[in-house]
């Protein structure tokens, strides 16, 4: 054998470290950082890594919750045939706007008589409720005529009662604040009963259309219908949701949480929002000149 040391030859050379048995391999692409320690690979202290963001979370968990619903065949209550809504929410609305018709002055009524216009609502609302007694499941073409001419009436006498009470501010023919915004309160009141009527009975054709989930494009927008992973599969429109649809676009004059779809819905928050506006201005305004 050859000598180590013998001229022309290199001896074997060592590895410059050799891993001991056991230990964790060496990541490659590993920086050393400030203190000789290997540092996180790739790069991960760099301007790549971003913060959680719990609104982006939160919405991503709704997108995989209606993912589940979506493979599991769950359809909004709204978007398939129900059982139709009670009755009693829209007859107690409609005996306060009767209440509120009675206790109106009489200046306010004319030309016809106080008691007219209450006896027609009330002669109407009695005979939807014996058509729909518990819940509102049947539809022709007589209740139909019926339930919108008791809107129309408590419209028409509301509207009516209206214009008197503008023209008697304008003309200053009274010098007592009280009654004044009475009346005033009063005829608010009623306007948000009658367009919440309105927008129960003409949204998606009615409240039995609705039920039957005949039409699947809807001419209000609830947040629950555009998040419906956000709400129970149950969920759909009743009386109760329009009523506060109503009071809403009469105190803020536009639309708040409800969005108008169709045409006649824009329409018909715009004319509330006039309604509404007109009259609390007028009525606050002449009431504060008064005091």
């Amino acid at each position: 054998m050859p000598e180590s040391g013998a001229p022309g030859e290199q001896a074997p050379q060592e590895p410059a470290s050799r891993a001991e048995p056991g230990s964790p391999p060496e990541q490659v692409g590993a920086k050393p950082d400030g203190h000789g320690q290997p540092g996180p690979p790739g790069g991960a202290h760099g301007g790549g890594h971003r913060l959680p963001d719990p609104w982006g979370e939160l919405m991503h968990l709704a997108g995989q919750v209606g993912a589940v619903r979506a493979m599991s065949g769950v359809v909004p209550a709204w978007r398939r045939r129900t059982r139709g809504e009670q009755r009693w929410p829209v007859t107690l609305s409609v005996i306060a706007a009767i209440v509120l018709q009675v206790l109106l002055p009489d200046n306010l009524t004319k030309p016809l008589p106080h008691w007219l216009m209450p006896a027609l609502v009330g002669a109407l609302s009695v005979t939807l409720s014996i058509a729909n007694p518990v819940r509102i499941e049947r539809r022709g073409p007589a209740v139909r005529a019926a339930a919108v001419g008791l809107i129309v009436l408590i419209s028409a006498a509301n509207a009516v009662s209206a214009v008197l009470l503008i023209r008697t501010i304008v003309e200053k023919s009274t010098s007592v604040p009280v009654p004044l915004l009475a009346s005033g309160a009063n005829i608010w009141a009623t306007n948000v009963i009658a367009f919440a009527l309105w927008y129960w009975e003409f949204d998606r054709g009615g409240p039995v259309h609705r039920a039957e989930g005949m039409r699947q494009h809807p001419d209000l927008m609830f947040p629950q219908m555009a998040n419906p992973e956000l709400a129970p599969a149950d969920w759909e429109p009743y009386f109760v949701d329009y009523l506060y649809l109503s009071f809403t676009n009469a105190t803020a004059f536009s639309p708040t949480d409800v969005m108008p779809l169709a045409r006649w819905a824009k329409l018909t928050m715009a004319v509330q929002s006039a309604v509404s506006l007109s009259v609390g201005a007028l009525v606050i305004a002449r009431a504060v000149n008064i005091l």
